[in-house]
């Protein structure tokens, strides 16, 4: 027996030094002397546990509960032991088996916590984990894992507390300090986040700890160091996908988009089915405008958990004519993007269908009048019956749009004509060039602090002789009208609550010489209205507005300001003070406007469009986008949108899209001296569409009661026999 006390005490000693190869060479020769202490199996598979040989570890648990079933240490390690081997079902019964022999066991409630918490059961898990820390107060490792858990549930705040708390207990809790950063950036406190994640690369200086360390410095826009970080990184693990992603990402965010595509090409060759990667290299294809690339790896993003897809049972649709199908258009991501691509609606509508949108209640209003939409449902009510779906940031791809063939014709959206009128009366009085701004973009953005401007650099403007700045801000930023120290028309709660959201906000616009804009829902509203506008853009710029460009191919009347240097707003500031100074400057023409009836106005508006989607000249299509932006504005001021104008409107843009084609082929037969009966029937074709085209142009004349009346006389035939009236 004295033997057997020594033998089994000297493995303790082994034991607790860490020497684990000799506990267990010890453990088993007590074992040989005697296989029925159930204490020695458990210590034996701890040992084993400790080493790393986890099924061998289970069976000595295993054979130590056959002994002792109410072992509680025994099977809380079995139960560990077990979710190591990824057995989370069978983990989670056996720590559940240990909790319920000794409920006072804080350490079972804790490996039952994070066990339930790899099962993907997060609320018992922080019911387990709270119970640990209520059992021991001071049990850092149920602190960490209790934040965590709460990370995953979006509540970081109280996660940051807990772990706070954790390195209150445990200061150099190399983990605790990485997964705080993390959290803090989340909350957008990455100042905070680096110093802690600086601690965790002293205390833990492994890959992970280095890349987001880059994380954070990349957030705060301190690109170089962040470089370096995710350069430690890739240094210690060259295969580390996460790093190189991450490093292709900072490259992207610079504009060094080569790099950057390069970058996720290394991270895809090492994980081909990271989401993240695809998606990221998408934004990067799109923005150096290589659009073929782009929308395809766009739909990478119903891989990411962010945005998981829609569970319809109807198919996608692929882009073949509908054949009078009824097709479902929903609305994803942000405002902005839902009034970018809103303009796919009518496009759709000329495949031959019924098209039905879904999008929040509030834009219902505002996309009311949209051409194309044939009924609007509000995001949360019952749909009606449809054939096929499609989400609205997809179309690009299935209509296969190109940096050539982008449907920039704007406006696109229209404010009510009575809305308009209201507000043209309201700031009649106002005098001089009249600049609407907005400041603030929404406060939740990644890049919010980056993309949104501070209003006291608009002063720039402000100081201009004859200028008057009007507030088109709404909600977050308007506190800064306080102190912004010149003076800005702002109209508050008059704005977009009784008319509809954006609805007043458009109407202004459409009574203003200029809009000034940061990247926010006023930018593509503006756009959209066809308005001029000119957007302040930060050094780091979404896919959409591409790269070092002025312009926008979305939108013909935008014009942009980028940043030199991340932060340096005062140098953009000039530029456009400069640049209203030119237009103060010009001596102002009047333009000779010469009247024409309202078919003529909408036959001519159908030809741009058809011109704007056909050609490819890049000098001919911006001259010809530029006189449909003229065009439109002309009639969104003059004629008040219906279902029977659009219905027209429709009829009437078929009939020159044929015209358009006959043209094409009498050419064809011109330059072949082909005279015969082809190029006959071809001539005919085009006197039957111009009396089709005239009688349009005549019933949407009548429908608007014109006193403009278009005349038409054949030779031959009795003068005046057809009048537009």
């Amino acid at each position: 027996m004295a033997v057997h006390s020594d033998m089994l005490e000297q493995a303790r000693r082994f034991h607790q030094a860490g020497k684990l190869s000799e506990a267990e060479r010890a453990y088993s020769q007590v074992l040989q002397a005697n296989g029925h202490d159930a204490e020695v199996w458990f210590l034996l598979g701890d040992a084993l546990q400790g080493q790393g040989r986890l099924e061998e570890a289970a069976e000595r648990f295993r054979q130590a509960l056959e002994l002792r079933p109410n072992h509680v240490a025994a099977r809380s390690s079995l139960g560990v032991t077990l979710a190591g081997m990824r057995k989370l079902p069978e983990a989670v019964a056996e720590l559940r088996q240990a909790v319920r022999l000794r409920p006072d066991f804080a350490q079972g409630h804790h490996n039952l916590g994070v066990a339930l918490a790899e099962l993907g059961n997060l609320e018992e898990a922080v019911a387990c984990l709270r119970q640990a820390l209520t059992l021991q107060p001071d049990y850092a490792e149920a602190c960490y894992n209790l934040g965590n858990v709460l990370v995953s549930k979006g509540k970081r705040t109280e996660a940051v507390t807990l772990f706070h708390r954790a390195l209150e207990l445990r200061s150099t809790y190399g983990e605790v300090y990485n997964n705080l950063g993390l959290a803090l950036i989340e909350l957008r406190r990455s100042a905070e986040a680096a110093v802690c994640l600086r601690q965790g690369v002293r205390l833990r200086p492994v890959p992970e700890s280095h890349n987001n360390l880059g994380l954070a410095l990349a957030d705060m826009g301190r690109f170089e160091e962040a470089e370096a970080c995710y350069g430690e990184a890739l240094r210690l693990n060259p295969t580390y996908v996460d790093a190189h992603a991450n490093l292709a990402n900072l490259y992207k965010e610079q504009g060094r988009l080569d790099e950057a595509l390069a970058g996720y090409q290394v991270a895809l060759w090492l994980q081909p089915d990271s989401a993240s990667a695809h998606w990221n290299r998408a934004l990067a294809w799109l923005q150096k405008g290589d659009f073929e690339k782009g929308w395809t790896e766009y739909e990478w993003r119903w891989k990411r958990k962010q945005t998981p897809p829609r569970p319809f049972r109807q198919p996608v649709w692929d882009g073949s004519p509908l054949g009078g199908r009824v097709i479902l258009l929903y609305m994803e991501q942000g405002l902005g993007d839902m009034l970018q691509f809103i303009r796919y609606a009518p496009l759709v509508k000329e495949c031959s269908g019924t098209v039905i949108v879904e999008c929040p209640r509030f834009l219902i209003p505002l996309f009311s009048t949209c051409r194309g939409i044939d009924r609007l449902m509000a995001e949360g009510d019952s749909l009606p019956e449809f054939d096929v779906q499609a989400p609205f940031m997809s179309l690009p791809r299935i209509f296969q749009t190109t940096l050539e063939t982008v449907p920039g014709t704007v406006p696109y959206l229209f404010p009510g004509a009575g809305l308009v009128e209201k507000w043209r009366q309201r700031l009649s009085s106002i005098d001089g060039f009249k600049i609407g701004i907005a400041w603030q973009g929404n406060p939740n953005h990644q890049w919010d602090r980056h993309r949104s401007i501070p209003l006291k650099e608009f002063a720039a403007l402000a100081r201009l002789p004859g200028i008057r700045l009007i507030s088109l801000q709404k909600g977050a930023g308007t506190e800064q009208l306080k102190s912004a120290g010149f003076e800005v028309l702002e109209f508050g709660d008059e704005l977009d609550t009784t008319s509809g959201a954006f609805m007043d906000s458009a109407a202004i616009i459409k009574n203003l010489d200029l809009v000034i804009t940061v990247d926010s829902a006023i930018a593509h509203l503006a756009g959209a209205l066809g308005a001029p506008v000119w957007l302040g853009l930060a050094a780091i710029v979404d896919w959409r507005w591409m790269f070092q460009r002025e312009d926008s191919p979305w939108y013909p009347t935008m014009r942009l300001f980028r940043q030199g240097k991340l932060g340096d707003w005062p140098s953009i500031f000039e530029r456009m003070a400069s640049g209203v100074s030119q237009l103060l400057k010009r001596t102002e023409v009047e333009a000779v406007v010469t009247p024409v009836s309202p078919g003529e106005l909408i036959d001519k508006l159908t030809i741009l469009e058809i011109k704007s989607e056909r050609m490819t000249d890049s000098q001919k299509l911006a001259r010809v986008r530029a006189e449909l932006a003229l065009l439109e504005r002309t009639y969104a001021e003059s004629i008040t949108p219906s279902p029977a104008i659009s219905s027209l409107w429709d009829e009437l843009k078929a009939v020159n899209a044929r015209l358009w084609l006959v043209e094409d082929e009498i050419r064809r037969c011109e330059g072949s001296a082909d005279f015969g009966e082809r190029f006959i029937e071809l001539a005919r074709s085009v006197c039957r569409e111009n009396d089709t085209r005239f009688a349009l142009k005549a019933k949407i004349n009548q429908l608007l009661n014109s006193h403009i009346a278009e005349q038409k006389e054949y030779s031959g035939c009795k003068s005046g026999a057809i009048v537009s009236r």
